[in-house]
């Protein structure tokens, strides 16, 4: 972050807008300078300055005194619009009301509009205050010419200007003169960390109203000229295909406009959602059963464990404490069921929906409707939780090729069954872990896994939709190996939160475990209680957890508290730090005790929340602490920081609690696995 330059350039405009391009090298002066409109001329409003990256922030000031920033990022519920808002408001002095942070659409020249990582907070940091400094420094000199009086007297506040005689002029009463400004009379730099008033305090979600009211816009609320309601046709199989189909009895139903095949099924277009599916069921289909129709759960934990390669020999002299973990397929399951809206005519197409990878969703839909990419727009939405299922596009792509072979624009909704039983999931994954102990400690720690791949790749390939899920790789990774310290710890008959200790290298990292557990680690509990701990670093940030647990009826167990401590660097919001955690501490608990998928003869068992179980709020703890530590580093992810960790303390906690070394998860499966 201390290495990153960024650069501010004005558009020719009628008011104050800016661009900062992201993670650049500082140009030269006549490097900085945007080109002139080709043919020369006047510049217009809409000219764009040329950087050396292609991902810009564009920061207006309107006249009616608001602020706006388009975002190339998505918002899925992580509050990421109300972090850059702080980011802005905290560098305009402005009011944080008068802040609006609309996403953009995907952009036509490239550049990275990625939303993953637990990147977006750390990675728009420097260019988001920069780029509002540069806009203070502007509206601060126009403010001192308007009144003949030093820049350097003025101070700003509450989204305006004020002199030392208390004369006041709004930033939008001044956005005019101020984008005629190159060279700012007081300093464009942004403000120290002792001088933050809004970065650092708690703030409510600056679109709180809107999503309790029902006034924030999804996909699904969207009213697009002529786009009428379109569900598809899916086989019972994963990957199964169409052979056949009599659709004649649902193109005579009231209000079907039309049906079409697409390679994922049948989808039907009609007048309403009701009378979409009611001519969805009354489709005639019959279907090739898919690539793995005859293989189930069991074949395919046998298929992962044999891929296992052993492990290499120990060290001499040194006892061995060995694991093998399974954990299950899981949905993604955001509350908002996926949903695009597509307009795709013979020479261009528009696609609106929530898109975590929109330029590459752009890209990809231009090929399947065979146009030009150039030809595409993508308007990214709002999304109702992603938790990783939105970095794919699946329901985008078959939105334009129905609105392609319907010839009208679509609004395609996936059902839950549609999501769960055909969309992407967590692959399911099979570690063996080795802890070779040598003198009261770990000399080395092996650890190897292989899980289902949807295309080539190190485990088991299997035409199964697979996605990235929330935390990737370290929800399972890291809960084994939490796993497997406590039980290191047991064989040689020590603590296991001082044992954990001694394996920490970061200081930060030993605060944070000293935090969860001061006062509270072996506090006396009723019989069949548990206590487990667990420590998780990643994104430049770090994170322990604490979990009890009440598992006296171990097949009903309930985490009664949890508490975490956290060091993200920098905090932007504490607020929405603690709800990024909290759902995260909840995907810990639901993966680790209840919530799977199971594979019966190539198809998913599951298919509404009824049977995918996760926590509800009878599973949810009591008492939830999130202590967050104070930090001079710049900020470091947190999204997915919280869900190894709180996964690998509630495994410990119920290992605890009922003497057992959990190794299958969900530990608990409420229905037998099909052979």
């Amino acid at each position: 972050m201390d290495r990153r330059k960024v650069v501010v350039y004005a558009l020719s405009a009628s008011t104050l807008t800016l661009v900062a391009p992201l993670g650049l090298r500082r140009l030269s002066q006549a490097e900085a300078a945007p080109p002139p409109p080709p043919g020369g001329g006047p510049r217009r409003s809409d000219v764009v300055a040329v950087g050396a990256d292609e991902e810009k922030l564009v920061l207006e000031v309107t006249a009616a005194n608001k602020v706006r920033v388009k975002l190339p990022r998505a918002e899925v519920g992580q509050g990421i619009t109300t972090a850059v808002a702080m980011m802005i408001a905290e560098e305009l002095d402005a009011r944080l009301t008068d802040v609006d942070i609309p996403l953009a659409d995907a952009r036509t020249d490239g550049g990275n509009q990625f939303t993953g990582g637990s990147s977006s907070v750390s990675s728009l940091y420097d260019p988001a205050r920069h780029l509002a400094a540069t806009a203070r420094a502007r509206l601060v000199t126009a403010a001192a010419r308007r009144w003949h009086v030093p820049a350097n007297t003025l101070l700003t506040r509450d989204t305006m200007v004020v002199a030392p005689d208390g004369r006041t002029a709004t930033f939008g009463s001044l956005t005019a003169a101020a984008s005629a400004i190159t060279h700012p009379d007081v300093p464009a730099d942004p403000k120290p960390a002792a001088r933050h008033r809004t970065i650092g305090r708690p703030a409510t979600r600056i679109d709180a109203r809107d999503l309790v009211t029902g006034k924030a816009t999804y996909a699904g609320d969207l009213s697009v000229a002529g786009a009428k309601p379109t569900v598809v046709a899916r086989s019972p199989k994963l990957g199964g295909t169409v052979v056949s189909v009599d659709d004649a009895r649902a193109r005579a139903m009231p209000g079907v406009l039309a049906v079409v095949r697409i390679p994922s099924g049948v989808a039907v277009v009609a007048e309403t959602f009701h009378h979409a599916f009611q001519a969805r069921d009354a489709l005639k289909i019959k279907w090739a059963p898919g690539p793995i129709a005859t293989l189930s759960d069991a074949g395919i934990r046998s298929r992962l464990r044999a891929a296992l390669p052993p492990l290499a020999a120990p060290p001499r002299g040194s006892t061995q404490v060995q694991g093998e973990f399974e954990f299950a397929f899981v949905s993604h399951a955001p509350m908002e069921v996926l949903t695009a809206v597509a307009d795709v005519r013979a020479d261009h197409a528009e696609v609106w929906f929530s898109s975590q990878s929109p330029v590459e969703a752009a890209e990809s839909i231009a090929e399947a409707v065979r146009l030009p990419a150039r030809a595409v727009r993508v308007h990214v939405v709002r999304g109702g939780g992603s938790f990783g299922r939105r970095l794919n596009y699946d329901a985008a792509i078959e939105a334009a090729l129905i609105s392609k072979a319907a010839g009208r624009p679509v609004k395609l909704m996936w059902s839950r069954a549609d999501d769960i039983k055909h969309g992407r999931m967590r692959p399911v994954t099979y570690r063996r872990v080795r802890a070779s102990v040598k003198d009261g400690r770990i000399a080395r720690l092996d650890h190897d896994a292989t899980s289902v791949n949807e295309g080539p790749g190190r485990g088991l390939d299997l035409p199964i939709p697979m996605g990235a899920w929330r935390s990737v790789d370290s929800g399972t990774s890291r809960a084994a190996e939490e796993v497997m310290l406590d039980e290191v710890a047991r064989s040689l008959h020590k603590d296991e939160v001082a044992f954990r200790r001694t394996t920490l290298h970061s200081a930060a990292a030993k605060a944070v475990l000293d935090k969860v557990t001061a006062g509270r680690w072996g506090r006396r509990l009723p019989p069949h209680w548990g206590q487990g701990v667990a420590v998780h670093e990643e994104y430049g940030s770090f994170l322990a957890c604490l979990a009890e647990i009440d598992a006296t009826d171990a097949r009903n167990p309930r985490v009664t508290a949890m508490v975490m401590a956290v060091d993200v660097g920098t905090v932007i919001n504490p607020r929405g730090l603690e709800a990024q955690l909290m759902g995260a501490a909840m995907d810990g608990i639901s993966t680790i005790l209840y919530a799977g998928l199971h594979i019966d003869r190539g198809a998913v068992r599951e298919s509404t929340f009824a049977d995918f179980h996760y926590a509800r709020h009878r599973q949810s703890p009591l008492e939830l602490k999130v202590h967050i530590m104070p930090s001079k580093r710049a900020p470091g992810g947190a999204g997915e920081l919280g869900v190894p960790a709180s996964a690998g303390a509630v495994a410990n906690a119920y290992a605890r609690a009922t003497g057992t070394k959990p190794r299958r998860f969900p530990i608990i499966s409420t229905a037998s696995t099909v052979s």
